[in-house]
């Protein structure tokens, strides 16, 4: 085995500081501009609609994503992350992506503690035009295949939302307020009776 000469070991001390100046002065010049480069523009996390959303639902976690805007983009009134959302009813239809602020919901309670929007359909529109949010409504339901009189379902329940109406679908799109029982009675009166509607001036 050759033993280096001084030489050698001379002209690779050399080679190996060249090596380290080099690696020295890149990274001298990646910091310096690690140093110079403007930091990162501020954001604020907002809630947003992870999907299309319609009228007269109720959001829960799964409807909502979180979405960094700048701070000039934020909505006002607009809702953040931990927000809380019970029986809060949006008052039309939300397209996904959209930040949710406090005008696209009903003014609280809307739906109060204990109680549960319901959605039905009336088949004629027309009667869904005459009504306004915070309506009370009486509902009746009759089956056509039967002589007897409509029977009463719902006294003045109100009406918390009107969902812009579907080409796709037929009829109108109503939702209320009422209990939990009231709306087991409904979901199980649509499925054979014909839901009518009149306006009361009930207010219990």
């Amino acid at each position: 085995m050759k033993i280096p000469s001084l030489h050698d070991l001379l002209r690779a001390a050399r080679w190996h500081r060249r090596l380290l100046a080099g690696v020295a002065a890149a990274a001298a010049v990646y910091f310096g501009l690690l140093a110079l480069s403007p930091a990162p523009p501020p954001t604020v996390a907002v809630l947003a609609a992870a999907h299309d959303l319609s009228g007269g639902a109720i959001p829960d976690r799964g409807d909502l994503r979180t979405v960094e805007l700048p701070p000039d983009a934020v909505p006002s009134g607009v809702l953040k992350p931990g927000s809380e959302l019970t029986h809060r009813v949006l008052n039309g239809p939300v397209r996904a992506g959209e930040p949710l602020t406090d005008a696209r919901f009903l003014a609280p309670p809307a739906v109060p503690s204990g109680s549960v929007a319901y959605p039905f359909r009336v088949d004629d529109a027309d009667i869904a035009a005459l009504l306004r949010v915070g309506d009370r409504i009486n509902l009746y339901g009759a089956v056509s295949t039967t002589a007897d009189a409509a029977g009463l379902l719902a006294r003045a329940v109100r009406v918390v939302a009107l969902p812009a109406p579907r080409s796709s679908s037929t009829g109108a799109l109503i939702v209320i307020a009422t209990t939990p029982d009231t709306a087991a009675r409904l979901a199980q009166a649509t499925s054979n009776a014909r839901i009518s509607v009149a306006l009361t001036p009930d207010t219990s």
